[in-house]
């Protein structure tokens, strides 16, 4: 089990969201969000998937904590809620 604390969670949108992306990330067997705690925990003991599951969450407007948190990134996490909340009970 590996974890990552990311930036821009803030709700059980933004949660469902990150899970639905990271799972699709080869390697990665199980994902696990707290919100409270902006941690990501994924099933993985591979060093490369723990590096695609990080490009995965940038992407989607989630990066790690010391990373850039750009505009666009504040954007992409807003839409990824937004997305995440309609699709809640999928």
């Amino acid at each position: 089990m590996m974890t990552i604390e990311i930036l821009n969670l803030k709700c059980a949108g933004c949660a469902n969201t990150v899970k639905k992306g990271v799972i699709t990330v080869e390697g990665v067997n199980e994902v696990h969000v707290e919100v409270e705690a902006s941690k990501v925990t994924i099933d993985s003991e591979d060093e490369f998937v723990l590096t695609l599951v990080k490009k995965k969450l940038a992407s989607m407007g989630y990066p790690e904590v010391g990373d850039d948190n750009t505009i666009v990134h504040k954007a992409k996490s807003f839409v990824s809620c937004a997305t995440g909340r309609i699709t809640l009970e999928d």
